[in-house]
C-alpha cells in the first residue's frame, strides 16, 4: 500500500494519531508534524472528509540528494510521474522549505523544480501546465535538509482547517484543527454542554456541536485536492461521503453556550453557525464574564480568553483575568475548566492551580492548554 503522511500543527501529533485510529488507520507513524500511515485512497478520501485536527494529507513522491539546481531538475525530471497528478490544462503551485543545504535559495529550488515538471509534462503531452499561486489545481510541496530532499503532492488543496463555515471571524479567531484538537484533550464525552465564556466567532462551540452531532468537518467543503488527480475515483467518493452522511445525528438532548461582550462578533457567530448547520444547538449572549453564571446545572467550560498579543494590551486585559477568575471560583464551583493561554502572566492572574497542561502552538505562538478542577470553597 502506497504510503502517506497527514501534518497537522505543532503540539496535536499525539491527538492526531488517537484520531487517525479511531478513522480506522492502522499503526500510525507520529512525529513532531504529524504522522504517516499506509493505506489506500479511499482512506486519503476518508480523512480529508472526516478528520478535525489534520492540516493536510501529503502523498510523498520521491526522495533525493542534490547539491545543485541541474541535479535537482534532473533526479525530479527522470525519477517522477507527474502525468499521474497533473494535466496539461491545469495549474499547479510550489512550496519549498530548505535548510543547510548547498541550494539556500528557496525559490531557485521552486523553480527548478517547476522546470522538471513543465518540461516533462510538455514533452510527453506538447503543451504544459501552467503556474497559479492564487487558486492552483494541483500544489507540490519540496523539504531540503542538508541536501537531501523530499517532494510531495497535496492531496486536500486548501488547509483542512478551512472547513467551509466560517466566512465571519473575530479580531484572532482560533483555527478549527485547532480548537477541535483543545476539544480532544478535554476528554468531553459528547454528553454535556460545554460552556465558552470569551467565544469570539464560535469557533470552539461550532466544532463541538459537529463533533457531537458525528457531521463531518470536511462536509461544507465544496472540493478537495485529491479531486483534480487524473485517478480519481468518483464513485469510491461518493461512497465515502454517503456513509458520513448516514452516521450524522440530527440533534441532541443538549446545548452549548457562548458568552461574549461584542455584539458584532457574537452575530458573525450566529452566521457562522448557521453556515456549519449547528445553529439550533448553540446559544449565543452578549454579557460579560464578570457576570455570567451557569447556563445549565452541568457542563464543562472551555475558552481561549485575549493573550495581550499587542504592546499595552497586557494591562489592559489584567481587569478580564481577574473578573474570569472571580466567576469561575464563585459560580462555576464543581466544573472542569480548559483555558487554552498564550501569556503566563496573564493566566497567573486567575490565582488557580492548573492540574494538567499540554504545550500547543496557536500559529506561531506557543501556548499552554490547562485544566483547572474548580473546588466549592
Amino acid at each position: 500500500m502506497p504510503q502517506f503522511f497527514v501534518s497537522t500543527a505543532k503540539g496535536l501529533s499525539d491527538t492526531l494519531v488517537e484520531e487517525l485510529i479511531e478513522l480506522g488507520i492502522s499503526h500510525p507513524r507520529k512525529t513532531n508534524a504529524g504522522a504517516f500511515f499506509d493505506g489506500n485512497w479511499e482512506d486519503v478520501y476518508r480523512l480529508n472528509l472526516c478528520s478535525r485536527v489534520a492540516s493536510r494529507i501529503l502523498k510523498p513522491l520521491i526522495e533525493f540528494i542534490a547539491y545543485d539546481g541541474d541535479e535537482l531538475y534532473n533526479q525530479v525530471y527522470k525519477n517522477q510521474d507527474f502525468s499521474r497528478y497533473l494535466r496539461p490544462d491545469q495549474t499547479f503551485m510550489i512550496e519549498a522549505n530548505v535548510k543547510e543545504s548547498k541550494i539556500h535559495d528557496q525559490r531557485y529550488v521552486a523553480m527548478r523544480l517547476k522546470d522538471a515538471i513543465v518540461d516533462q509534462i510538455r514533452n510527453d503531452k506538447g503543451t504544459r501546465p501552467d503556474v497559479s499561486k492564487d487558486n492552483p489545481d494541483v500544489r507540490f510541496y519540496i523539504k531540503g535538509y542538508k541536501n537531501n530532499y523530499s517532494l510531495a503532492v497535496d492531496t486536500s488543496g486548501d488547509s483542512l482547517f478551512m472547513r467551509g463555515y466560517r466566512l465571519e471571524a473575530g479580531e484572532a479567531p482560533l483555527k478549527e484543527n485547532l480548537a477541535a484538537a483543545l476539544i480532544r484533550m478535554s476528554d468531553w464525552k459528547k454528553d454535556i454542554p460545554i460552556v465558552d465564556l470569551t467565544c469570539g466567532s464560535g469557533t470552539i462551540l461550532i466544532e463541538a456541536a459537529m463533533m457531537a452531532l458525528n457531521m463531518a468537518p470536511g462536509m461544507h467543503r465544496k472540493t478537495f485536492g485529491f479531486q483534480k488527480f487524473d485517478g480519481y475515483d468518483e464513485n469510491v467518493w461518493k461512497e465515502v461521503l454517503e456513509k458520513a452522511i448516514e452516521e450524522e445525528k440530527e440533534d441532541l438532548p443538549f446545548k452549548f453556550y457562548g458568552f461574549d461582550t461584542d455584539r458584532k462578533t457574537l452575530q458573525k457567530a450566529k452566521t457562522n453557525a448557521r453556515r456549519a448547520g449547528v445553529d439550533h444547538l448553540i446559544e449565543f449572549r452578549a454579557e460579560d464574564v464578570a457576570t455570567v453564571r451557569p447556563p445549565c446545572e452541568k457542563g464543562i467550560v472551555i475558552i481561549n480568553p485575549p493573550y495581550g498579543t499587542r504592546l499595552g494590551d497586557e494591562d489592559n486585559l489584567r481587569d478580564v483575568y481577574r473578573d474570569l477568575s472571580f466567576t469561575l471560583k464563585t459560580r462555576f464551583a464543581g466544573w472542569d475548566v480548559f483555558i487554552l493561554s498564550g501569556n503566563k502572566d496573564l493566566i497567573g492572574d486567575l490565582k488557580l492551580k492548573a492540574s494538567r497542561k499540554h504545550f500547543v502552538y496557536n500559529g506561531p505562538l506557543e501556548c499552554r492548554f490547562l485544566k483547572y478542577s474548580i473546588k466549592a470553597d
